[in-house]
């Protein structure tokens, strides 16, 4: 690589770890690293009965001054000084209680192990109750109904919902808060040094898709409508934002903190944040009315339609609808479901506990073979499951199965939700039932492709981004085969980071719009799976047992909570 040759830098924090890649301006990968968060791989501040997820904001420091540390070694010292651009993105909604510094309260002596005072994760489900009253009040209300651009259902896993809950159960927390951060927006503000979080620049993407922000609100939801929900929401509003950007706009350059630390020039630009999937959705190369599914953990699906297109039609039970929060200039639609992977990884956390404790009482092995035999168990039970699941030769074996084991994101939220299996009996194997949980997955996914194409958007392809698209050729075969559709897998191992490089590119000038860093920086495609016409017309009568299913399941969950 020429030393004049610019770079820049895509910073991607996920549910289990963060990684960095370093990138030049024709989308060449000359360095990556990843940091896992050694806290809640510990599962430190999370209660998984009670749908508490958090993460400690020493976890995302210390990977982030890991991974730009680490990309920046692996390369010789004329590439790093040719770094123009930073970008971040990152799980969401995932906000946190912070000082007017915009310090996190977590980094306070007296709030250093209060769950409460730490990054709030967006699969935490606490605040369910307070999402039913936002929703209720947004229909009941004599103002606007500031759910609108978000489905018409407000979920437990956004902003305010979070913020309700917190400050309703913890008066420590309540009186220490002066405003409340998405993570997307906090990280940018420590990169460049913010001291005031007035100053902050708020994502145009978080807050548009999870806080009810929308111009046609001249902003946040008024005074009176959070009053009514809590006075207290109603003095936090002062106190939060105003206005938003997209992330080819600059949050400011790099800190003399952060500069030394990482021995680059404090002239780096650094972007204004964004979601994950939204920046992933760029890095795999969104085009109009294709659906990018970012499938890892959770999926999250986004597509992006001209503003002339969608106008005034608002699309029910998704995600929102934001101008701009994907790519400027562009309605971003969001969906996804709440589990995906996680669907997978539980069936192989049931297998593996009892195995594990079986092991660990052996008195045959060592500690060494134990801890290692436990390890290559777990890294293996998921690919043998999906191999003897693939070796079922019919497509219906009577075992039917709902995705819901995190609750419903899309089509119209409900965390209170449930998973379930049906059709079970002696012959029920464990690739069967695998098989059955895969295909509940896909069945979740369809759902989703189903309400877009029921309230006039067109889906005309899917790409599949994120480690399960990647790395479970069955998954995706199985899921080309029940959505009838081709699915097209981006290259890029590291898209979510890609497609924040991107914007970093942007950020900095190096390109007139991200539709161009797109176009130049792209990866382009690899393995296309196309759906299995012996297949298809089975999996859309199964589909139909997974929706009554689905139905049954709803209504006892209803009839139980009323």
């Amino acid at each position: 690589m020429s030393a004049q040759n610019n770079c820049v830098i895509g910073i991607d924090y996920g549910t289990d770890s963060v990684r960095s890649v370093l990138v030049d301006t024709e989308g060449n990968k000359l360095s990556e690293s990843v940091h896992q968060y050694s806290r809640w791989k510990d599962k430190k501040y999370c209660q998984p009965t009670e749908n508490q997820f958090r993460h400690h904001p020493l976890d995302y420091l210390e990977g982030l001054e890991n991974t730009l540390s680490n990309v920046l070694q692996n390369v010789d010292d004329e590439i790093a000084a040719n770094v123009k651009g930073i970008a971040v993105d990152t799980t969401g909604s995932t906000p946190v209680a912070v000082d007017k510094t915009g310090t996190p309260l977590a980094f306070k002596d007296e709030y250093a192990e209060n769950p409460n005072a730490m990054f709030i994760l967006w699969k935490d489900h606490t605040a369910v109750k307070e999402a039913e009253e936002i929703t209720d009040l947004a229909r009941s209300w004599d103002g606007p109904d500031y759910t609108k651009y978000v489905g018409g259902i407000y979920s437990s896993e956004w902003f305010w919902a979070k913020i309700l809950h917190t400050i309703r159960n913890d008066q420590q927390i309540r009186d220490a808060a002066y405003s409340w951060v998405e993570l997307c927006d906090w990280v940018p503000y420590e990169l460049t040094g913010g001291d005031d979080v007035h100053q902050m620049k708020r994502s145009r993407c978080a807050a548009g898709h999870k806080a009810m922000w929308h111009e046609e609100f001249d902003g946040l939801p008024s005074k009176e409508y959070l009053s009514t929900l809590d006075p207290e929401l109603a003095d936090l509003r002062d106190r939060l934002f105003t206005d938003t950007f997209t992330s080819d706009q600059p949050a400011g350059t790099l800190s003399k903190k952060w500069a030394q630390k990482l021995g680059l020039s404090e002239d780096v630009v650094v972007s204004v944040g964004a979601f994950d999937a939204h920046m992933g959705a760029v890095g795999g190369e969104i085009e109009p009315y294709y659906l990018s599914r970012v499938m890892g953990t959770s999926t999250c699906d986004i597509l992006v339609a001209p503003y002339d297109d969608v106008q005034d039609n608002l699309v029910k039970g998704i995600c929102g609808q934001v101008d701009g929060s994907v790519i400027p200039g562009m309605v971003g639609l969001e969906a996804g479901q709440s589990s995906f992977g996680d669907v997978y990884a539980w069936f192989r956390d049931v297998i593996l506990e009892p195995f594990a404790q079986v092991i660990d009482e052996s008195d045959l092995l060592s500690d060494d073979q134990k801890r290692k035999l436990i390890d290559e168990a777990e890294d293996k039970l998921i690919p043998k499951l999906s191999k003897a699941a693939a070796e079922v030769e019919e497509v219906d074996t009577g075992i039917v199965a709902l995705d819901w084991l995190n609750g419903r994101r899309t089509p119209d939220a409900n965390q209170l939700l449930k998973g379930a299996i049906e059709g079970l009996d002696l012959g029920s194997d464990a690739g069967r039932i695998f098989k059955a949980l895969v295909e509940a997955t896909c069945f979740g996914a369809k759902a989703i492709v189903e309400r877009f194409r029921d309230e006039g958007i067109p889906i005309e392809g899917i790409i599949g981004l994120g480690g399960v698209a990647k790395k479970s050729p069955y998954v995706m075969q199985t899921l080309a085969n029940v959505l009838d559709m081709p699915i097209k897998i981006a290259k890029s191992d590291q898209v979510c980071a890609t497609g924040a490089a991107m914007f970093a590119a942007t950020a900095a000038d190096l390109f007139s719009d991200v539709s161009e860093a797109k176009d130049v920086m792209g990866n382009g495609f690899g393995t296309i799976y196309e759906p299995n016409p012996d297949k298809t017309e089975q999996y859309q009568r199964l589909y139909h047992q997974y929706q009554s299913l689905g139905e049954a399941i709803e209504k006892r969950i209803e009839d139980k909570t009323n």
